[in-house]
């Protein structure tokens, strides 16, 4: 009996969890996967601390795109649209189009290389125009339904991440040390590596696929909805959840590449393909198989989420029709848009644009568009004529404001580091 009460309350859990647990899984992607292999292997373990301070900040922000969605019935783009200059709507836009386009081309370059890891006898083009592919038709054939439901199950995916580190001998008692002690060293590498967590674990697509995801899900009610403190408590559970799991699996990448490349004297890793190759005579082949198939199923995971939320941003910016739960007539110019950022993005490797060069890019314009977002957002939510009695309260308001100092700096370094 007490077993049939665990199970049901794990089922009911499974069901409450939706928008956040998708949108904090696909944060993960090969090219996260990359940051973080690249802070272990760099800088062993003293980045741990990092997976501790990312998780109520990410945590914050998504729930006030996850809340903002809910109250107002519209995308992020659709309320930007509304209440603010459309010039500030446009440069977002500019700035957005690209940046996820170049996420998309290092995720698809990722997933290839490492298909071809995993199967050297198949070229590693031949996998990432097959998995381009897959994914346009996945996206364009099948019901909003349907691609919630498999988004939600790849988030299992992650979890290969939290074991690989245990098939490794590991000294429990210096990484606990070394996740609740922060410890900084003032290098360009040490800060520049920092930078990277911030800008890979806070990006700004995120902010505008979790507001529409909520709008989706409400649609899928096939009813009004009156929002109460009931649904936004369940969709707090799910945002936190979602971004835990997000934090959880940050850490063990960091664990794994901290421990596994860094005591094996391998500092430098530009792509996720040379984190898969280089544990394999470490960790052994186990770890090298779990590793490497994670990232082809994040990247089958986060790349409907990174050309969602573009096609979700133009066609609420010009009106278009656009929702996962429209058919492909009812939506045309939406899924066009999705299938164009595919295509672009796996056109970049065959242009001269190398997975590290869209990352660095992407980067920038990320790290420049991601504070000027948190601080509409913030505008947004404390704005009574818009949120009504769901406005932020005072948590939500200092998170969110130690969120927009830290982007900022952030986004300051980048530019500083690229340009100087």
């Amino acid at each position: 009996m007490q077993n049939k009460n665990k199970i049901n309350r794990v089922s009911r859990l499974w069901k409450k969890l939706g928008p956040g647990l998708i949108t904090g899984a696909s944060d993960d992607d090969p090219s996260g996967i990359a940051t973080y292999s690249q802070a272990g292997a760099s800088f062993g373990l003293s980045t741990l601390w990092t997976a501790l301070i990312t998780f109520p900040l990410m945590a914050a922000i998504q729930e006030m795109c996850a809340r903002i969605g809910l109250v107002t019935a519209t995308g992020l783009t659709g309320t930007l649209k509304k209440h603010y200059p459309r010039s500030v709507l446009y440069l977002l836009v500019v700035f957005s189009f690209p940046a996820i386009v170049m996420n998309i081309g290092a995720d698809i370059a990722g997933m290839g290389a490492v298909g071809n890891l995993l199967f050297p006898q198949i070229d590693a083009t031949f996998f990432s125009i097959g998995f381009t592919v897959i994914l346009i038709v996945s996206i364009v054939v099948l019901p909003y339904q349907k691609i919630a439901s498999m988004l939600k199950y790849l988030c299992i995916v992650l979890l290969v991440y939290v074991l690989v580190p245990f098939l490794y001998k590991q000294d429990w008692l210096t990484i606990l040390k070394n996740t609740l002690v922060p410890h900084i060293t003032f290098t360009k590498e040490y800060v520049s590596i920092l930078v990277g967590i911030l800008g890979t674990t806070i990006s700004p697509y995120l902010f505008f696929w979790q507001a529409n995801m909520e709008v989706e899900e409400v649609k899928q009610r096939k009813r009004k909805v009156m929002v109460n403190k009931k649904i936004i408590q369940d969709m707090k559970d799910d945002v936190d959840f979602g971004m835990l799991l997000s934090n959880v699996v940050m850490f063990f990448i960091i664990l794994t590449s901290g421990t596994v490349l860094f005591n094996g004297n391998i500092h430098q890793i530009n792509t996720v393909e040379q984190a898969a190759l280089a544990l394999r005579p470490l960790a052994g082949n186990f770890a090298y198989i779990l590793f490497a198939a994670g990232i082809i199923g994040t990247g089958f995971l986060a790349i409907p989420v990174l050309s969602g939320s573009l096609s979700y941003i133009f066609c609420e910016t010009f009106d278009w029709q656009e929702g996962l739960d429209k058919k492909f007539h009812e939506a045309r110019i939406f899924y066009i848009i999705i299938a164009i950022s595919l295509i672009l993005g796996l056109s970049l490797n065959y242009i001269g644009i190398t997975p590290i060069q869209a990352l660095i890019y992407s980067a920038i314009l990320y790290g420049v568009t991601a504070p000027v977002l948190i601080a509409i957002i913030l505008h947004i939510c404390n704005n009574k004529v818009v949120m009504g009695e769901f406005t932020n309260g005072t948590r939500s308001n200092i998170l969110g404001v130690i969120t927009l100092v830290l982007m900022s700096v952030a986004a300051i370094t980048l530019l500083y580091l690229e340009l100087f």
